[in-house]
């Protein structure tokens, strides 16, 4: 049940949030960075930010009627967050737990209870951290839906054999590949028919490090479909629901060259 709440004392931000959510949520942000610039209103949260090798782009939006109860006092506000400080504290939390979450009206603190627990960190300076990427327009060729796991599969298979991934789709064969190559070894997936839902289907093929997508596929993999938009030589983005349907992530990365 979420409730909306009016000003409720001096804080900037009080917030009540399922577990899984909240682990959802920090887990698809810290696959790819350590810290982040959170904005807040009054509909809910985002964030967007870049690796810091300028390889893999993270963007997360959760609206406020996925928290158990959430209080805004202000417009809008900008706050740092250590995320792998708050991932280091997930163990600790219970499947059943509900998160508290209160964020003091200047910005400097941020309060989690959680199973008789109660932790009081520091934000960090907003001036410390990267100001936020701009999301890159893409119109890419092929832009098709597949199991979130059955991605995630793929690419721990592949790991085995090597550090890189060719992704491809044939517009001929309506076939999505994905095939790595190492020194000795090579592994093909081909997913077609009811595996893959094309919204467009044309040629494109593009060469990905498979450090990242290994980093980006467990969360992925949560997901009961992933939207895959693919070019040649051009950036592929990943982009997923989840906190039944009120959060959305996206994750952009960008292709390896492929030596002559």
């Amino acid at each position: 049940m979420y409730i909306r709440f009016g000003n409720r004392g001096k804080k900037m931000l009080q917030a009540a949030i399922k577990a899984d959510v909240f682990k959802d949520t920090i887990d698809a942000v810290s696959a790819l960075v350590n810290e982040c610039r959170l904005h807040i209103t009054a509909e809910g949260i985002r964030t967007v930010t870049v690796d810091t090798s300028n390889v893999a782009m993270v963007s997360l939006e959760l609206a406020a009627p996925a928290f158990e109860s959430y209080a805004f006092s202000a417009e809008k506000a900008e706050i740092g967050l250590d995320i792998e400080k708050i991932r280091s504290m997930l163990s600790m939390i219970g499947k059943d737990d509900v998160v508290m979450l209160d964020v003091d009206d200047a910005g400097k603190k941020m309060k989690l209870s959680f199973g008789g627990y109660e932790y009081s960190l520091t934000l960090l300076d907003t001036k410390t951290i990267r100001k936020d990427p701009n999301m890159p327009n893409l119109n890419l060729p092929a832009d098709f839906a597949i199991p979130g796991s059955t991605f995630y599969d793929a690419i721990k298979a592949s790991a085995m054999v090597s550090d890189k991934i060719a992704l491809s789709v044939s517009s001929e064969t309506k076939v999505f590949t994905l095939n790595a190559e190492g020194d000795s070894d090579k592994i093909k997936r081909e997913l077609s028919g009811d595996d893959v839902t094309y919204t467009v289907c044309d040629n494109a093929r593009s060469l990905f490090s498979l450090d990242y997508l290994k980093d980006m596929g467990r969360v992925i993999s949560r997901a009961d479909k992933v939207q895959i938009r693919l070019g040649t030589d051009h950036p592929v983005q990943f982009v997923f629901n989840y906190a039944a349907g009120n959060g959305k992530i996206s994750y952009l990365l960008a292709p390896r060259i492929e030596a002559e």
